[in-house]
């Protein structure tokens, strides 16, 4: 029998994994540009940030646009490697 590695539960949910998939191909996004992406409303991918974030998986940029708050999110070397042992993992349970 195969040693069967837990899965991160972080990026196990449908959002945040979403999140972490779009980041991995990009430098940085948007919040508007994953909110539109992922469908998921302004409260829910905010809260979803936040638990990334404070993982260490993505860092947060405030800023601003001219006059309006602007919010950008990266992947982080540590959020790299999360996807990546996940992505690991879960081929582990498909094979």
């Amino acid at each position: 029998m195969k040693d069967l590695t837990p899965l991160d539960p972080l990026l196990h949910s449908q959002l945040r994994l979403a999140i972490v998939s779009l980041l991995m191909s990009l430098d940085s996004a948007e919040f508007t540009f994953l909110k539109e992406k992922t469908g998921a409303t302004a409260g829910n991918i905010s809260v979803q940030l936040d638990k990334l974030s404070t993982a260490g998986y993505i860092e947060i940029t405030k800023s601003f646009k001219g006059k309006k708050p602007l919010t950008t999110c990266k992947i982080t070397k540590v959020g790299l490697t999360a996807f990546e042992d996940y992505v690991k993992a879960l081929k582990n349970y498909i094979e």
